[in-house]
């Protein structure tokens, strides 16, 4: 096996892709018929990888570390990506009759521009202005007491 396959491996199982995806990429990429359990012996975090060498350990962390801080490389990781899945997806719908489904899709498409599907939330007021201050508490006194004898009398 060529280098080249072999950081392919390595950068393929940093980004969490199983010994079977891998080895279909493999054959994909490189015409290369390699077994599952080739592929996890260059995984660090398995068993079968523990006697990786230093050098593939390094490209593995290195790989791995990137996967993990930077998905912007992933293109479902873009609302633009997400939106023309979803409008392919609706126009097939659509074209087969599926309208609840098409519905859906639109109603996912509507949420995804609305960041429903973010950790990101913005609480304002009307037309994006400052919300009103909140109302001042409400302060309880004490009242005096009037001398009524609260005992019988007499």
């Amino acid at each position: 096996m060529t280098d080249d396959i072999r950081v392919f491996v390595i950068q393929a199982l940093a980004a969490f892709d199983g010994p079977s995806q891998v080895v279909e990429m493999v054959k994909q990429e490189y015409g290369v018929q390699m077994t599952p359990q080739a592929v996890q012996a260059y995984d660090p975090t398995k068993y079968s990888g523990r006697n990786l060498k230093p050098k593939w350990k390094a490209i593995f962390e290195k790989a791995r570390k990137a996967f993990v801080e930077d998905a912007s490389d992933i293109p479902i990781a873009h609302r633009s990506t997400r939106l023309r899945a979803l409008q392919r997806m609706a126009a097939k719908a659509e074209a087969k009759g599926n309208f609840p489904l098409a519905a859906q899709l639109h109603k996912q498409a509507a949420e995804e521009m609305g960041n429903a599907y973010t950790n990101r939330r913005e609480i304002t007021g009307k037309d994006g202005k400052d919300l009103p201050a909140p109302p001042p508490a409400v302060a309880i006194f004490a009242l005096p007491d009037n001398s009524r004898d609260s005992g019988p009398k007499g």
